[in-house]
């Protein structure tokens, strides 16, 4: 049976020295090299992770440059701003907040 196999063309390209050492070669580059596949595909993956936060941090810093616009020309939104970020107060002015429970 093994002798009917041999003439077959499949056979002969699988039984070929250069098929024999490069599908190793192959194995080896794409799952155990420093280089490997898996470890570039972990760091492409990284990479739109981190261009995902780029465009985030880049609209938040759009964001932030209107507010501060708007903060530099009204000072009434400048101290509206301070009052409910900060807490800040007049002097002598008694400020008290309501918390409300969730049901």
């Amino acid at each position: 049976m093994l002798k009917r196999w041999k003439n077959t063309r499949w056979f002969k390209i699988v039984s070929s020295k250069y098929f024999l050492t490069g599908v190793p070669f192959l194995v080896w580059m794409l799952f155990f090299d420093d280089n490997s596949w898996l470890l570039q595909r972990e760091l492409n993956q990284d990479i739109d992770k981190l261009e995902e936060s780029i465009e985030f941090y880049q609209t938040e810093l759009e964001h932030d440059r209107v507010e501060l616009e708007e903060l530099e020309s009204n000072p009434a939104a400048f101290e509206k701003y301070a009052r409910e970020k900060f807490w800040m107060h007049r002097p002598g002015e008694e400020v008290y907040v309501f918390e409300f429970e969730e049901e």
